[in-house]
C-alpha cells in the first residue's frame, strides 16, 4: 500500500464525522500514513482482557484507543472552532503552510 499525504498531523484537534463516536472531538495522538488511519484521544475506545500470568492472580482489563480511518474525522479550526477542510499555500520564503478553508487563516 502506498503512503498517503495526510492533511491532519499529530497534535491537531479533530471532530469525528461518522461511527459510534460521531460528534466527539479529541486530540490526535498518532498518525499512521501507510494505513491511512490515526489514533484520537478518548475516541474509538476498545477493551482487551489479558489472562493472569501467575496462578491465583486476577486477569487484567486493558483499555486503549484504536486507530480509525482518516476519512471519518475532520480538522477543527483553532480560530473559529468549526470543522474545516485544509488547503496549502507557499509563503515568500518558500515554506509550506496549512490554511483552514473555513476561515482562511493558518492552522
Amino acid at each position: 500500500m502506498k503512503t498517503t499525504r495526510l492533511k491532519i498531523r499529530t497534535g491537531d484537534t479533530v471532530k469525528v464525522l461518522s461511527g459510534k463516536d460521531k460528534g466527539k472531538t479529541g486530540k490526535v495522538i498518532k498518525v499512521l500514513p501507510k494505513l491511512g488511519r490515526l489514533v484520537v484521544e478518548n475516541v474509538n475506545t476498545h477493551t482487551r482482557f489479558e489472562k493472569s500470568r501467575q496462578a491465583g492472580q486476577p486477569g487484567k482489563k486493558i483499555t486503549f484507543f484504536a486507530a480509525m480511518p482518516v476519512g471519518k474525522v475532520m480538522l477543527l479550526d483553532p480560530n473559529s472552532g468549526q470543522s474545516t477542510r485544509v488547503n496549502f499555500t507557499f509563503l515568500e520564503n518558500g515554506s509550506k503552510q496549512r490554511i483552514a478553508k473555513a476561515s482562511g487563516k493558518a492552522v
